[in-house]
C-alpha cells in the first residue's frame, strides 16, 4: 500500500468529472452537457460524438482498452458487458474508437434478466441509455458508463429509471410549492442521500468450509458462541490490524471512484463494522452504495478475510443494516428540512414537515415493501434493528411544537439545554433534541430524516423511489391547495395544522420493540406487515398504481411486474437456503455425528470389557442424546425435503413465497433446532464446520 498518497490526488482520479470534462470538452459543449446534467432534459446529440471522443481517450490514458454500459437490473445488483476500443482498419492494424451512438445507446441481450412478464423470453432484446448526471469512471480497465436499462417496447426493466422519474417528480411539484414562497430563483429541487453501511468480515477458510455461507451469504445453523455482543466491547473499539489494512485499501478504492468514504468503525456485534459516505444527490448515492458493496467484497479477500452483506448473518446477535439518510435541498444550496433556530416560526419548514408525516402515514406499505426482502426479514425488530411497523420519531421539541399547531394550543419553546460533564476544563455539550430512539424506523436528526429499515445487501433505489414520489404527491396536493388560496397565510397555517392533526398518528417516541406499541400500532390504524409476503401483496393496490403513474415513475405493467420479481426473488431465496440445509444436513452433520456416536459406542464397549462393573452412565447418557437428536435431525430433514418440493411446485411464484414462508421456514427452524443442539453435545475435531466462536472471533 502507498505511504505517501496524496488524498486530494488521489480523490475522483478515476471518474469522468465536471472537471475533467471542463478541461477536455470544448466550452459550448461543456456548456450544453452540464444543462443536461443539471435538469434532467435528453442530451443534445449533436454534442455525444464529441463527448465520447474526450472521454475515450480520458480512459484510455487511465489504463482503460474496453467500455461497458452499467446498469442496474431489477436482481438488486449490477450488470455489466464489456466492448472494446479496437476497431480493425485493414491491413492488420486497428485504432481506438467510441462513437456517440455506442455512448448514448446500447443493447445488451435481456433474455436472462428478470422482468415479471414484461417481455417473453425469445424477446431477448433491451436497450440501454447513457445517465449524464451519474459520472462515468474508469475500473480494471473498463470505462464504465451509468446507464438506464429498458425493454424492446420501452418499459423500465431497472431500478434506475424510475429512481430518474422520481427526482424529476419531487423537483417539479417542490419548485410549485417554492414560488408560491415567492422562491423563483430555484431552478432544481433535488433528494440527497447518504447511505451508512454495515458489514461483516469473516475469515476466508472460515468462510470457504460453510456451504451456508458459501451459497446463502449467512449462517442456517450455529449454536450461540459462548460469548456474544454481550459485554459490548466491539463497538467502536481498536480496530484489528487486519481488519484496519482492509479498510484502508477501501477507503483508496471508493476515493479514487470520487465516493467520500468518510466514517469508519466496529460496530456493535463482533465482526461487524460500518462505513458511512458524505451524502450526495440521490441518483449518484445509489450508484456509489452498489460500488461500496462491490469493493466491499472484492477487497476482502486480499486480506484473508471475506465480507457478509447479509442482513442477519447470524442469529442471536446484531443484523446489518443500511440507514438511508434522505433530505431535499435547492440547486441554490438551501436545504429545505432545515428547522432553524426556532422552527415554529418556520412556516416553509413546517410545511415541509408536514409534506413528510403526510407521505410517510399515506404509503407506510410501500415504504415497507422497499425495505422487505427473506433476508430482512430475519433482522427487522432484533437489537438495533427498527420494527416492520413504520413509525416516525421527531424528537421531544418538534414533536411538542407538532403537536402544540395541531390542537390548536400554544407551544412553549424550551432553552437550550446545556449538560456540565463535572469537570471545567472540559466544554459543555449542547443537549441533543433529535436520533435518540435508535428503535425508530424513520428519524428526524437535525435536518434529514433517517430511514433505518433498509436492508444491508438491499440497493436503496426503492426506498427513495417511493419517498421521493410520496413527498411529491404531498407537494402537489399542497400546491394545488395553496395555489387556489385568497389569503395564502391563512391557508398555510390551517394546511399545515390540519396535516399534522390527520398525521400525527404516524409520531411515535417510545419503544418501537415492545408489545404495548404493536397493540397501539394496531389500534391507530398503522399497518404491520411482519413478513415480505405480506407487504408484497399491496404493491399494487389502487392507491399505490395511482401515485406511481400519475407521476409517471412508473406505469401499471411496471408496477405489476415488480410485484411478482419480488415474490420471484423471495421464493429463489429461502428455496436455496431450503436445499442448502438439506445438503448441509445429509452430508455434513448427520454423518459427522453418527461417527462420533460410533466412536462413542465402541470407546463405552471397550471401557466395559477392560474395567468390569466401570460406571459408563457419562457416555451412556451423551450416545442417548446424540441418538435421540440425531433422529430428530434426519426426521425434520425428510420434512423439510418434502416441504420444500410441495413449495417449488405451486402454480406459481406468489404461492410459492407464501408456501416458503408458512410452511418451510418453521421446517428450517425445526432442523435447525435440532442440529444446533447436536452441536454443543458433539467433540470439537467431530464438528464438521466453524462455529459461531470461530467466525466472530477469528478476524
Amino acid at each position: 500500500m502507498e505511504k505517501n498518497i496524496r488524498i486530494p490526488e488521489l480523490f475522483g482520479s478515476q471518474v469522468f468529472s465536471e472537471d475533467v470534462m471542463r478541461e477536455r470538452l470544448p466550452k459550448d459543449v461543456y456548456k450544453s452537457l452540464e444543462k443536461t446534467m443539471a435538469t434532467g432534459n435528453e442530451i443534445d446529440p449533436t454534442i455525444a460524438d464529441v463527448v465520447a471522443g474526450a472521454m475515450k481517450d480520458w480512459a484510455v490514458e487511465h489504463g482503460a482498452t474496453h467500455f461497458t454500459h452499467w446498469f442496474q437490473p431489477l436482481t438488486g445488483v449490477t450488470a455489466e458487458k464489456h466492448d472494446s476500443f479496437l476497431s480493425p482498419v485493414g491491413h492488420g492494424k486497428a485504432i481506438m474508437e467510441f462513437s456517440g451512438k455506442e455512448l448514448i445507446k446500447g443493447e445488451p441481450d435481456a433474455s436472462s434478466f428478470p422482468s415479471g412478464g414484461l417481455r417473453a423470453t425469445f424477446e431477448a432484446r433491451g436497450y440501454t441509455a447513457w445517465d449524464p448526471a451519474s459520472y462515468a469512471f474508469v475500473k480494471d480497465g473498463s470505462l464504465y458508463i451509468p446507464t438506464a436499462f429498458c425493454s424492446y417496447t420501452g418499459e423500465a426493466l431497472d431500478t434506475k429509471t424510475p429512481l430518474l422519474r422520481s427526482m424529476d417528480a419531487i423537483s417539479t411539484e417542490a419548485l410549485r410549492l417554492l414560488a408560491l414562497f415567492g422562491d423563483t430563483t430555484a431552478k432544481r429541487v433535488q433528494t440527497t442521500v447518504g447511505a451508512e453501511q454495515e458489514y461483516f468480515l469473516v475469515d476466508s477458510a472460515d468462510f470457504k468450509a460453510r456451504r451456508d455461507l458459501f451459497y446463502c451469504g449467512r449462517t442456517l445453523f450455529g449454536a450461540p458462541a459462548v460469548k456474544g455482543q454481550e459485554m459490548e466491547d466491539h463497538y467502536f473499539g481498536a480496530l484489528r490490524p487486519r481488519v484496519s489494512a482492509y479498510m484502508q485499501a477501501l477507503d483508496r478504492a471508493l476515493w479514487a471512484l470520487g465516493i467520500s468514504a468518510k466514517t469508519k468503525h466496529n460496530e456493535t456485534a463482533p465482526a461487524q463494522h460500518e462505513l458511512a459516505p458524505v451524502f450526495s444527490s440521490t441518483n449518484i448515492a445509489v450508484d456509489q452504495n452498489l460500488l461500496t458493496m462491490e469493493y466491499m467484497r472484492k477487497l476482502a479477500p486480499e486480506f484473508g478475510m471475506e465480507c457478509l452483506l447479509a442482513e442477519k448473518p447470524f442469529a442471536g446477535i446484531n443484523g446489518s443494516g443500511k440507514h438511508n439518510n434522505w433530505s431535499i435541498a435547492t440547486d441554490t444550496g438551501e436545504n429545505l428540512l432545515k428547522p432553524g433556530k426556532t422552527p415554529a416560526d418556520n412556516k416553509r419548514f413546517l410545511l415541509m414537515l408536514a409534506a413528510v408525516l403526510k407521505a410517510v402515514d399515506d404509503y407506510q406499505d410501500l415504504l415497507r415493501i422497499s425495505a422487505a426482502t427473506a433476508g430482512n426479514d430475519h433482522r427487522l425488530g432484533g437489537a438495533e434493528a427498527p420494527p416492520a411497523i413504520i413509525s416516525i420519531f421527531l424528537g421531544e421539541e418538534l414533536e411538542e411544537l407538532v403537536n402544540a399547531i395541531a390542537d390548536g394550543s400554544t407551544y412553549h419553546k424550551k432553552d437550550t439545554k446545556y449538560m456540565s460533564l463535572g469537570v471545567p476544563s472540559l466544554p459543555g455539550i449542547r443537549k441533543d433534541n433529535t436520533d435518540r430512539n435508535r428503535t425508530s424506523p424513520f428519524a428526524f436528526t437535525g435536518n434529514k430524516f433517517e430511514f433505518r429499515m433498509v436492508g444491508s445487501s438491499q440497493n436503496i433505489a426503492l426506498a427513495n423511489i417511493v419517498l421521493n414520489t410520496a413527498v411529491a404527491k404531498s407537494f402537489s396536493d399542497f400546491a394545488d391547495i395553496l395555489g387556489k388560496a385568497k389569503d395564502f397565510e391563512m391557508a398555510l397555517d390551517k394546511l399545515i395544522a390540519d396535516t399534522f392533526r390527520k398525521h400525527r398518528r404516524i409520531l411515535f417516541s417510545g419503544n418501537s420493540y415492545s408489545k404495548e406499541w404493536e397493540e397501539e400500532a394496531k389500534a391507530r390504524g398503522l399497518s404491520c406487515f411482519k413478513s415480505a409476503p405480506e407487504a408484497y401483496e399491496h404493491f399494487t393496490d389502487e392507491k399505490n398504481i395511482e401515485l406511481f403513474t400519475r407521476f409517471a415513475v412508473m406505469n401499471e405493467v411496471e408496477m405489476r411486474s415488480r410485484r411478482e420479481i419480488f415474490f420471484e426473488i423471495y421464493r429463489n431465496v429461502v428455496g436455496i437456503e431450503a436445499r442448502t440445509m438439506l445438503e448441509m444436513s445429509m452430508r455434513d452433520y448427520i454423518p459427522a455425528v453418527s461417527k462420533y456416536i460410533k466412536d462413542l459406542s465402541d470407546a463405552l464397549i471397550a471401557k466395559r470389557e477392560a474395567l468390569r462393573g466401570v460406571d459408563t452412565s457419562v457416555e451412556e447418557s451423551l450416545i442417548g442424546k446424540l441418538s435421540d437428536l440425531l433422529s430428530k435431525t434426519y426426521s425434520a430433514t425428510l420434512a423439510l425435503e418434502k416441504a420444500e418440493a410441495a413449495a417449488r411446485a405451486k402454480a406459481n411464484d406468489e404461492q410459492r413465497a407464501f408456501s416458503y414462508k408458512e410452511v418451510v421456514l418453521p421446517k428450517m427452524e425445526t432442523l435447525r433446532r435440532a442440529v444446533d443442539s447436536m452441536e454443543v453435545l458433539t467433540a470439537r475435531e467431530y464438528w464438521p464446520v466453524p462455529t459461531y466462536g470461530d467466525l466472530t472471533y477469528r478476524v
